[in-house]
């Protein structure tokens, strides 16, 4: 369990994070978003005690990072992956590691496999590509097969076949009793894997739900409904205060505004005929996107039309 109260850090008249409160539970993957420059680092890094608070405290477990007796078996963290020294072997990286930490080599062993580095662990970790340097993070996260996991952008230069596999990896770390907490700016994958979620903007709490919870509050959900009498159901849908709009062909409606169970019951009361009523749920993104528009503090312009064809 991690848990944040109150936390606040400044540096110099930039407030990074802002009386930020929230827990992460065991037993479920926690996604933390956020805008570029919401604060999601920093606020990893007070977690992991590499910086400190103005104000407010985080613990791991009641405890603060620094007064766990043996942090690497209770803690495992992936905040940079490059952060390897290029000289080292990706198999003398994690020995080092772990012989700091008071972890054998058959542990070394396991995560090698685990990320499947396996084939490359005698080689230079400054000869690897980006998603093989993603991987010897993760296998130093796992190094001491911690009950807590902290994971900054872990799918960064992963392939397809990496990406599925870390997403089924941090799921099955949940499943067993564990707490998982993940920074991800790729929302289509944060949908996939996330059962909670976290939200923040400009070092502010902006949400705290379940993954279900914070889409069903955008506005972007709709109802797909097919019938023989679009005009009539349209017109009643109006009356009603939502909105249809032609779905592509004819008799398809996208209706918003109005839940299903309402507009089945103005077709019952209206007499139209329904040969489907679908609930078309809005993305993770589109969702996200509505709700930190107005914390978003970096916006590229729009690329003006050249001329050229």
């Amino acid at each position: 369990m991690i848990e944040a109260r109150g936390l606040t850090k400044r540096y110099g008249d930039k407030v990074a994070v802002n009386d930020l409160s929230f827990s992460v539970a065991p037993g479920r993957v926690t996604g933390f978003l956020g805008p570029n420059g919401a604060g999601k680092t920093t606020t990893m890094r007070l977690i992991l005690g590499l910086d400190s608070p103005n104000s407010g405290a985080v613990t791991i477990d009641g405890k603060r990072y620094m007064d766990l007796a043996n942090p690497m078996r209770e803690v495992g963290a992936l905040l940079d992956a490059k952060a390897v020294h290029g000289g080292r072997s990706a198999y003398n990286h994690l020995l080092c590691l772990a012989q700091t930490n008071g972890i054998g080599r058959r542990r070394v062993t396991e995560v090698l496999e685990l990320v499947g580095l396996t084939d490359v662990a005698r080689k230079r970790s400054k000869g690897f590509s980006l998603g093989m340097g993603q991987r010897l993070g993760i296998a130093a996260t796992l190094l001491g097969d911690p009950k807590v996991l902290m994971f900054d952008e872990p799918v960064n230069g992963l392939d397809p076949e990496g990406i599925l596999w870390i997403r089924n990896f941090m799921k099955a770390l949940a499943a067993e009793g564990r707490t998982v907490f993940v920074s991800s700016h790729l929302m289509s994958e944060m949908e996939n894997t996330a059962d909670h979620l976290i939200v923040i903007g400009r070092g502010q709490l902006l949400a705290d739900c379940t993954m279900e919870e914070f889409i069903a509050r955008s506005s972007g959900q709709s109802v797909r409904v097919r019938t023989p009498q679009p005009e009539l159901l349209a017109k009643a849908v109006a009356t009603a205060g939502g909105t249809a709009a032609n779905g592509g062909s004819y008799g398809e409606l996208i209706v918003q505004g109005l839940n299903a169970q309402h507009i089945g019951d103005i077709a019952f009361d209206t007499g139209v005929r329904l040969h489907e009523l679908t609930v078309v749920r809005a993305s993770l993104e589109a969702a996200f996107m509505e709700l930190t528009g107005d914390s978003v503090e970096y916006h590229a312009a729009v690329p003006a039309a050249t001329g050229r064809n």
